[in-house]
């Protein structure tokens, strides 16, 4: 059996306007990946391999959890989100969020142009972020033992769309739901792959804590 343990990186800089300087933790970005480090040490700490991608905020995430970092693959990647909503602007007119608030229905209407193909010059259509996602999870599946992936919300998001067949709607509302720091379990069994566990944050589960408990 392979158990695949998808982590989120913990808050960015919720306040940048483009992927660069999106790209570094904030303060309590940095102590979210840290307490859940704390809560893997006390629990079940062993993991045969450790992966993450080659964004800042992904690196640093697992420095911060304390884990030793096996592999770097730039596969697990987030989307091109600030492109993404460039060319939305510029082709269908759509305001770029300036709340966080209005992500909630920004997001689902960037995602179905985006699969829909009605997105000119962005980096990467979705048709090939969807393939290397798969491609990755398929390839960590082959290894039997736990592998622990940091990534990105996009990231998880489409992973969860290809183990449960989720349509593109219902993927950009699982993805406006995941938290900072927050982790999702996924269990090959008898040559299938299935969701084991989603969302949880056990290590900010406490009173003291509830304000860091963020998605952006």
């Amino acid at each position: 059996m392979a158990e695949l343990i998808l982590v989120r990186h913990g808050q960015a800089n919720s306040h940048a306007t483009d992927e660069d300087s999106y790209d570094q933790l904030s303060d309590l970005g940095a102590d979210q990946a840290r307490w859940l480090g704390e809560h893997l040490a006390a629990t079940n700490p062993h993991f045969d391999r450790v992966l993450t991608g080659t964004l800042q905020r992904q690196v640093d995430t697992a420095h911060h959890m304390g884990v030793t970092v096996t592999t770097r693959d730039p596969r697990l990647n987030e989307l091109s989100y600030f492109a993404l909503a460039q060319a939305a602007f510029d082709a269908h007119a759509i305001p770029v969020p300036t709340d966080p608030s209005q992500f909630a229905t920004h997001l689902p209407r960037v995602i179905t142009l985006w699969t829909t193909g009605d997105l000119p010059g962005v980096p990467e259509s979705f048709d090939a972020f969807a393939a290397r996602i798969v491609e990755v999870l398929t390839e960590q599946c082959a290894d039997a033992g736990r592998t622990l992936l940091v990534t990105s919300g996009g990231v998880i998001g489409m992973a969860l769309r290809h183990v449960l067949d989720l349509d593109n709607t219902a993927m950009a509302r699982v993805m406006l739901q995941i938290n900072n720091a927050s982790m999702h379990r996924l269990s090959y069994v008898h040559d299938t792959l299935m969701v084991a566990g989603f969302n949880a944050i056990p290590h900010l589960d406490r009173p003291d804590r509830a304000h860091a408990r963020t998605y952006v």
